[in-house]
């Protein structure tokens, strides 16, 4: 989690250099709208705070292969 435009982010950390909390998620589409509809993130971050994830809902869209994102 960081800030973006003062705001909580969930963002892409592949270095995991930045500080503080994170969490995984395998680089698939399905565990990805899964942890959504969960509100996953903000348990696994410790945040009360409205977490924007349109960045990294990008990156998972990249990762994820195209073969998957057909079926």
């Amino acid at each position: 989690m960081a800030e973006v435009d003062g705001q909580p982010a969930v963002v892409h950390d592949p270095e995991r250099a930045l500080p503080g909390r994170g969490a995984w998620l395998h680089p698939d589409e399905d565990c990805w709208q899964l942890a959504l509809r969960r509100s996953a993130f903000g348990r696994a971050l410790r945040s009360a705070a409205r977490l924007d994830q349109v960045g990294i809902s990008a990156v998972v869209a990249a990762l994820t292969p195209e073969h998957d994102r057909m079926t």
